[in-house]
């Protein structure tokens, strides 16, 4: 192509291209795949592209060491816009985590309600109506003001664009540590379901057939959004305001009901949302996918800002639109469709047989470029980063276990533990969410979210987990665990792991130690799936999550998908009937490396994290579920942060303070305080009808697996582990409770 004659565009140079986050090196490779020097405009599109955010570059080769198949997969990790899993009955479940971490440490509201927006449509591009959000959260501590701040109106933003789009926020996890002051994280997650039958695609066939945006107009906001998600947080980050996106949930609504219309009537081609990188990313992405390119009009595409260049519309990240390809023959239909929920529906472009995404505006051919050059998979660059084992390790796992000094007041340390941000209820964060809107949710409460499918039998369940801290004193580990947790979760409340999704938040990936941690969690990460069966159906990755202080821990949030055949068989967390036994399924082996306690204790995280044996990991699980499919188990609830007494205080809170339980362990060669708050791994809690003892032990010791009768439920509302600690569950419970909402001055 003639270069872009407009004078009122820059001269594009290595420096701009550098001012653009490009590298020499890679500015050198366009110009090598063009040809020639890129317009302006081409020289966005192949910045936003090319950005960490978009194009993966830093990540891909190790994401596709990830198990990324299974006999329930309907599309392979990351060739659409969401994972499908199988489920039976001709239904299948779409669903997706993604970051919006940056957008939110600037503008916490509209970056944590657009992070809500985009997520959902990621979903319903697939056919799916989205029927539950969850969402996984990390904040500094809060005692910090600004840090109260973003907590209040990330909060704030997600309930408000959820309730107002009318899908539940069912299930989420909340966090706080200093690391994430100036970095919060912000990750949200969506399922829907979805008929065989209308699964639609991100594809670009046909030549001839139209190019047509449909939704909102499209204006300035979220401009190069990719490439600020794709820089660390710095001083100057505040004056990028202009890179978060403005959501607007009623419209995002309406969007949801005319594309599930449009492609339930066989009108549509192709489908892609415009997240990240607007038109530039649908557009290359389905030709590219298709082997195929397009013509675009820009002249056509509706506006909301007068005088907006090309440069601007392409690279636009504007909420609520959607890139469709569609039959000539069903414009018609196109436009009556949205026309009836009040939305725009413009043909813009046509697909053609060249391998050529052309952009024309005003009459001037402002780019011309290979759609494979420029996407993940292809032409994108991929990276394998220098790595290096992090010299905080050595002081961490010199830390001596038995250099602590035991408390003198265990029912003390049990209280300070359920009062602790990390512990404590998150009544506060959920009670702003419309967890029960459309009546599909059964449980928003115990080890994971339940969502009945209407018109059948079967129930999701579903949870996002990751305990950084883990991750960050051992990096391989700690992403088994992610995993192990968030399966055992699942398990808790009678479902079989599916598949995960997963949202990876890292540090720079330049930085050979951040690379380390990345590279081992992933392959901690991979080790659990296939141990447990849980292949990874796609997600997001998240680097640069910096701030001129120091990074983030690694974080690699764990979406997990589980599936619930019987309606008998959901389980809760709380104590149901007095008398009932109290057994512990698995081990205790007093490891408080990382633990809540150690941090109590000694403000440090520190020591190794707690042992995992996958293959028994995965007994345990088989056994809680064959248990609770037999009829056996009343309530379960996993082990986790805070250790054994946490999680039977909190099994014993079920907001009428009706019920405690008596308890005895045995100490054997453990100190008491590692016993009672270690936060070993592979340990479920569950209750079961007196006399019950016999056949669980008949089925646990098939797997494997250890039952151990540790105490009953009592009618006195009292915890009283013997010979150490004795709670009114009343006072336990309110202290629980109350702890984040006191911290937020109410």
């Amino acid at each position: 192509m003639n270069s872009d004659t407009s004078t009122t565009e820059p001269e594009v140079t290595s420096k701009l291209a550098r001012e653009h986050g490009l590298t020499d090196e890679e500015y050198g490779q366009i110009t090598k795949t063009l040809g020639r020097t890129p317009t302006y405009t081409e020289l966005g599109i192949y910045s936003v592209m090319w950005s960490e955010h978009c194009s993966y570059k830093n990540s891909i080769a190790l994401l596709k060491t990830l198990p990324r198949s299974g006999s329930r997969l309907l599309v392979g990790a990351g060739e659409e816009n969401a994972g499908l899993v199988d489920i039976g009955d001709g239904l299948a479940v779409a669903f997706k985590i993604e970051s919006h971490n940056h957008p939110s440490a600037v503008e916490p509201y509209q970056g944590a309600a657009t992070g809500v927006g985009g997520i959902m449509r990621d979903i319903f591009t697939m056919g799916a109506r989205p029927i539950a959000s969850l969402n996984s959260l990390r904040f500094g501590e809060l005692s910090d003001e600004r840090v109260r701040y973003l907590f209040k109106n990330v909060v704030k933003g997600i309930g408000d664009y959820g309730n107002s789009f009318g899908v539940p926020t069912v299930a989420g996890e909340v966090y706080f540590d200093k690391c994430y002051t100036a970095n919060p994280l912000v990750n949200a997650m969506s399922v829907g379901i979805v008929e065989h039958d209308f699964v639609a695609k991100a594809i670009s066939t046909g030549e001839g057939n139209l190019v047509m945006i449909v939704g909102s107009s499209t204006g300035r906001d979220g401009i190069h959004g990719a490439t600020f998600a794709s820089e660390e947080i710095s001083e100057e980050s505040e004056s990028k305001r202009p890179s978060v996106q403005v959501g607007d949930p009623f419209t995002e609504k309406l969007l949801l009901e005319a594309t599930l219309e449009a492609i339930r009537a066989g009108l549509i081609v192709g489908i892609q949302d415009m997240g990240a990188a607007g038109i530039t990313c649908s557009s290359t992405e389905m030709s590219a996918k298709s082997s195929s390119g397009m013509t675009l009009n820009l002249d056509q595409v509706p506006l909301r800002e007068e005088g907006m260049t090309a440069y601007e519309i392409m690279l636009s990240e504007s909420q609520e639109r959607m890139l469709l390809v569609v039959k000539p023959e069903h414009e018609r239909a196109i436009n009556k469709i949205f026309d009836k929920w009040d939305l725009h529906a413009v043909t813009i472009g046509r697909v053609n047989a060249s391998d050529l995404v052309r952009v024309m505006h005003e009459g001037v051919l402002k780019a011309e470029v290979p759609p494979g050059s420029l996407v993940l998979g292809e032409g994108a660059p991929v990276y394998f980063r220098e790595t290096k084992e992090p010299e905080y390790l050595k002081q961490s796992r010199a830390f001596i276990p038995g250099s602590l000094p035991e408390p003198g007041d265990y029912n003390k340390v049990l209280m300070d533990l359920l009062q602790s941000p990390n512990i404590a209820s998150k009544r506060w964060v959920y009670r702003q969410y419309d967890s029960m809107v459309r009546t599909n949710s059964i449980s928003t409460g115990g080890d994971a979210a339940v969502v009945r499918i209407k018109g059948t039998t079967k129930s999701l369940s579903v949870k996002t987990d990751c305990n950084a801290r883990y991750v960050y004193l051992n990096p391989r580990r700690g992403g088994q665990i992610a995993v192990a947790e968030s399966a055992r979760n699942v398990v808790c409340t009678g479902a079989e792991p599916l598949a995960i999704t997963n949202c990876l938040n890292f540090g720079n990936p330049y930085d050979p130690e951040v690379y380390w941690q990345f590279k081992e969690a992933v392959g901690g990460i991979g080790d659990a799936c296939r141990a447990l069966g849980t292949p990874v159906t796609g997600g997001n990755v998240s680097f640069y999550n910096e701030s001129p202080e120091a990074a983030v821990y690694p974080t690699p949030v764990i979406g997990m998908l589980g599936l619930i055949d019987d309606p008998a068989h959901i389980t809760g967390a709380s104590f149901r009937n007095a008398g009932d036994e109290i057994i512990l399924l698995g081990e205790m082996r007093g490891e408080i490396g990382g633990s809540e306690y150690l941090y109590l204790m000694t403000g440090q995280v520190t020591g190794d994290a707690p042992n995992l044996n996958l293959e028994f990991e995965k007994n345990l699980q088989l056994t809680c579920l064959e248990l609770i499919r037999q009829g056996l188990v009343e309530s379960a609830h996993d082990c986790s942060e805070g250790g054994i007494a946490v999680a039977l205080a909190e099994s014993c809170f079920n907001g009428s303070g009706l019920l405690g339980a008596e308890i005895s362990l045995e100490l054997g060669s453990l100190r008491p305080d590692f016993l009672l708050f270690g936060e070993d791994q592979s340990r479920i809690i569950i209750s079961a009808k007196p006399g019950r003892l016999i056949e669980v032990n008949k089925i646990a010791t098939k797997c494997g697996v250890s039952a151990t009768s540790i105490g009953r439920v009592q009618e006195k509302p009292e915890l009283e582990i013997r010979g150490y600690i004795k709670v009114g569950i009343e006072l336990a419970e309110k202290v629980y409770e109350d702890a984040i909402p006191k911290r937020m001055g109410e």
